[in-house]
């Protein structure tokens, strides 16, 4: 098993023990038989990548080989730390089952929309593919009979319906939080990359920077850049994936 294949299990495995965290039975179920085997069943569709190696968004945020899985347990982390935050502070009563299921679950079939792009050799939209994500998990928690509070959450976490729920609330702030700053991030490392791009000649940025997004976690590279600057990344880089000898 390869480093990248390794930490990606791993994070896996970590999502796995937040949903057997879940207490409620009901709910545990669904969302372990989903991440346990994430795949869409209420219609004939097949990924065109695994979801170990799918990125949260082709461009956007988490562009990156295992982005899916790094957001989706960053979201977790983030809203679990918000429930204590609003239930001690504010005396919120929140349901930590629905948040932890709901942020478990919001972009588990993202990794349906997308495909490798022969072009670019990073990833793009597919344009055979007609449900967005939360559309593809509300229907495929209706056809599991999922208990209508957990759908309700999920379809209310991307902020594109009115919020009825606390919970959907909280898990959309985790979303947009972990989103922000890891964009922030990644746009410190496409910039290097570039660089290597343009310094080298035979090489492509967006190979350099997936090489290099399955070699380390994201922050070892914003530690690198916000202590050292962005030349000494760039040479961190060069070094790590043996371009320019």
């Amino acid at each position: 098993m390869d480093v990248f294949m390794e930490r990606a299990k791993k994070v896996h495995d970590v999502l796995l023990q937040k949903a057997r965290s879940i207490g409620n039975e009901s709910i545990r179920s669904i969302v372990l038989s989903l991440l346990e085997e994430p795949v869409i069943t209420f219609t004939k569709v097949e990924p065109k990548i695994s979801f170990h190696e799918s990125p949260a968004a082709p461009k956007k945020h988490h562009a990156y080989p295992g982005g899916l899985l790094d957001h989706t347990l960053g979201v977790t982390e983030i809203a679990e730390k918000l429930i204590d935050v609003y239930a001690g502070i504010y005396g919120a009563n929140v349901d930590r089952d629905l948040v932890i299921a709901a942020a478990l679950l919001h972009d588990l079939f993202k990794y349906y929309q997308y495909e490798h792009d022969p072009l670019t050799g990073g990833y793009r939209p597919r344009s055979d593919w007609y449900f967005s994500h939360d559309f593809a998990m509300v229907a495929e928690l209706s056809v599991r009979g999922a208990p209508d509070r957990l759908i309700r959450v999920v379809a209310e976490t991307h902020g594109t319906v009115p919020f009825s729920t606390i919970e959907s609330q909280i898990v959309h702030q985790a979303d947009t939080t972990d989103s922000q700053m890891v964009s922030q991030i990644q746009d410190v490392v496409w910039r290097a990359c570039l660089d290597i791009e343009l310094e080298l000649g035979d090489v492509k940025a967006i190979k350099v920077f997936n090489e290099a997004m399955k070699r380390a976690p994201i922050f070892e590279y914003a530690k690198i850049y916000y202590t050292r600057g962005r030349d000494e990344l760039r040479e961190y880089i060069k070094k790590l994936l043996s371009l320019g000898k």
